[in-house]
């Protein structure tokens, strides 16, 4: 009876030797999951081509492809999520959020609420108006009425020039300040360079031109953006960095601009 039971036991212990190999072989085995990384949840704003926008429903662009290489070079797994534009700000206040890029310049007024990684863009603000409009540089837009995004730098910089909530800038929402300007409503959109550019391409039938001023609007720079005493800025500095060394950086920014990136004035920053 001792030398059955003892049989049995050997045939009991072999049996979940071999399940034990076959599920560590299995766990080893799915690529697709990492559990040496840490998850993060990253946030977006996706009105925004060519930084950030959906194609056929797929977040795509070029904040989008940076973001997944900084993940990648700096060991994090992550979910990004689109969110409103005024939702990202909240959400990283709230810190429901561990990072939000979006194109979001960076400001000394933001600063005072959000840690911002070094800068990865320069941008700067441009007029937009009417083929036929009298308004040639920032100055003529005095006395004019003047479409902005709501909480953008276009409204700052417009508050720099006339004052702030000055009757005559008009505060809209979700990129509608260009249907502000084609029906009538302003003379002029001021807004992200980048953006006015894309716009007119893409509406070549409303008869718009864009408006450069560096004399009235200076250089901008856009950061990644995180909540106060962010555990994972260093981290995507460092990334950022290896990026703009290894050309990876360049390769992106080549991909969605067809231009090599300004990297030593980035680097001075």
């Amino acid at each position: 009876m001792k030398k059955s039971i003892s049989v049995i036991s050997l045939m009991l212990v072999f049996v979940l030797m071999i399940a034990g190999c076959g599920n560590s072989s299995s766990v080893s085995g799915d690529k697709s999951v990492d559990h040496s990384k840490k998850k993060i949840k990253i946030i977006t704003y996706a009105n925004w081509n060519p930084f950030e926008y959906l194609d056929n429903g797929k977040l795509v662009g070029f904040d989008v492809d940076l973001i997944e290489a900084l993940s990648k070079e700096a060991g994090y797994d992550y979910e990004i999520n689109n969110v409103g534009w005024d939702a990202m700000f909240e959400q990283l206040k709230s810190n429901t959020a561990d990072v939000g890029i979006s194109g979001i310049t960076i400001t000394d007024a933001r600063k005072q609420t959000f840690d911002f990684s070094r800068p990865y863009f320069i941008s700067r603000q441009s007029i937009v108006v009417k083929e036929n409009s009298a308004i040639h540089s920032g100055e003529d837009l005095k006395g004019r009425k003047v479409a902005v995004q709501n909480g953008s730098t276009g409204q700052e910089a417009m508050e720099k020039l006339l004052g702030k909530n000055h009757e005559d800038i008009k505060k809209v929402k979700n990129g509608l300040s260009y249907m502000e300007l084609i029906h009538g409503s302003v003379d002029a959109v001021v807004g992200d360079d980048t953006s006015n550019q894309e716009f007119i391409a893409n509406n070549s039938d409303q008869g718009l031109k864009r408006l450069q001023d560096e004399k009235t609007f200076s250089p901008e720079y856009f950061g990644i953006m995180y909540p106060k005493d962010s555990k994972v800025r260093a981290d995507f500095d460092k990334a950022l960095e290896k990026l703009y060394e290894n050309g990876t950086f360049a390769a992106i920014y080549k991909k969605w601009f067809k231009v090599e990136p300004n990297l030593e004035e980035l680097k001075k920053k």
